[in-house]
């Protein structure tokens, strides 16, 4: 067993305390779970969020004037101001509240896309694109008649960058990319393909679901345009997220959804739109999962996320060396940039096989194509065994998993 490595100022200990699912046993054997990039666990500071919620002052939001409505509201608002310092947004109005980043993208190209969108525009996206980032692109270029263009991935999963600017037109109206990959861990130089793509003219959407926990993030410094992110990739709650969009063009788009809240008179005749962000947030939205999104922010500033990642950039280079070095292993994406996820095939095994086998040791890892088939396509797999890293995984956990590899690949051979 190795010995168990911690970056400064990080009591590994200490953190895995928080989290309750992780002191149990899975088939017999002491759950390792590594499918982080999937969804991360919860912090007993999250759950207890979401309890008193419901326990306390469940109520309503925005319209309510008695005591209970006027405590949440004065919570769910407070998690917007959070989630905007979390993203250096220059005012909260610009936080929208979404159900996570996949929402997020449809928001955009469901009102920004189909306003702007015309017959002949181009929509600039990359191989290493989830299919959240990719199909609600195609439904309004078929509808529009724009023309999709694919950024290339190179061997090493990086970006073909020369590729991109070749791409680029006054043709070019949208690029969107994500900020790190979440099958491959890759991460892309958001800050220069923002730069080419305002060059051109064209606006940019970033899906931030897997950096969000991984990577400091500040919407002013990037200049994008939009940016979406998922509380359930970094500690929160699942169904709930946030949208960043300049003032500008939010207030320029049409509503996403009608209902209450994003209006503020209505008459047969005519309706008058909410400011924003409320324009954006029709409905009773999921207050108990949005207050206990800033529960999460939280956890991450406490823990310090330089630290963390510093941590998590140990587990995942004690990761790659050992799983390397199992017989017919081939690692699929090894960028010198990174956030922690390690994807890899062991010959003539399905990555399906090797899941299965891994979890009868308690060991959970993700397997498949991860939502990003046109990238298994690149690669000519139909998926991998992705095994990413979160601040209360431990290096004990990773030789668990490499021991099961090796008797897996003696088993199987």
């Amino acid at each position: 067993m190795a010995d168990l490595k911690t970056a400064p100022s990080i009591d590994i200990q200490k953190i895995r305390d928080q989290f309750p699912v992780l002191h149990q046993k899975v088939n017999g054997k002491p759950l390792a779970y590594f499918d982080n990039a999937a969804t991360t666990q919860k912090p007993q500071s999250v759950i207890n969020t979401l309890v008193d919620y419901y326990q306390g002052y469940n109520a309503n939001i925005h319209r309510g004037i008695h005591t209970l409505a006027e405590k949440a509201t004065k919570a769910y608002e407070e998690s917007r101001k959070v989630i905007q310092r979390f993203i250096n947004a220059a005012e909260g109005e610009e936080v929208i509240f979404t159900k996570g980043t996949t929402e997020g993208i449809n928001l955009v190209t469901a009102t920004y896309g189909r306003q702007n969108i015309h017959k002949g525009d181009e929509i600039i996206l990359s191989g290493l694109e989830h299919h959240s980032n990719i199909v609600p692109w195609q439904i309004v270029a078929e509808e529009k008649g724009a023309i999709i263009k694919v950024i290339p991935v190179l061997e090493d999963g990086s970006l073909d960058m020369a590729s991109y600017r070749n791409l680029l037109s006054d043709r070019t109206k949208i690029v969107a990319v994500n900020h790190a990959s979440n099958s491959l861990g890759t991460v892309n130089p958001v800050k220069e393909i923002i730069e080419l793509a305002h060059l051109a003219g064209a606006r940019v959407v970033i899906d931030g679901a897997q950096a969000s926990a991984h990577l400091d993030i500040d919407v002013q410094e990037l200049d994008c345009d939009f940016y979406a992110i998922s509380a359930h990739k970094v500690y929160g709650p699942t169904g709930t997220g946030a949208l960043y969009g300049k003032r500008e063009l939010l207030e320029a788009m049409p509503p996403y959804q009608g209902g209450g809240e994003m209006i503020k008179n209505v008459s047969f005749e005519k309706t008058t739109y909410n400011d924003i962000p409320h324009r954006f947030e029709a409905g009773t939205p999921n207050i108990a999962d949005v207050i206990a999104f800033k529960s999460a922010v939280e956890f991450v500033s406490k823990q310090g996320k330089h630290a963390m990642a510093a941590y998590e950039h140990e587990l995942l280079s004690y990761a790659t060396e050992r799983v390397g070095k199992i017989q017919d292993v081939r690692l699929i994406g090894t960028a010198r940039e990174k956030v922690s996820v390690l994807s890899f095939v062991i010959n003539d095994i399905h990555p399906f096989d090797i899941g299965q086998m891994l979890d009868a040791r308690g060991v959970a890892v993700r397997t498949g194509h991860h939502c990003t088939e046109p990238l298994m396509n690149h690669f000519g797999i139909e998926g991998t065994v992705r095994a990413s890293f979160a601040v209360y995984n431990t290096m004990e956990e990773i030789d668990s998993m490499v021991e099961g590899l090796e008797r897996i690949v003696k088993f199987m051979k």
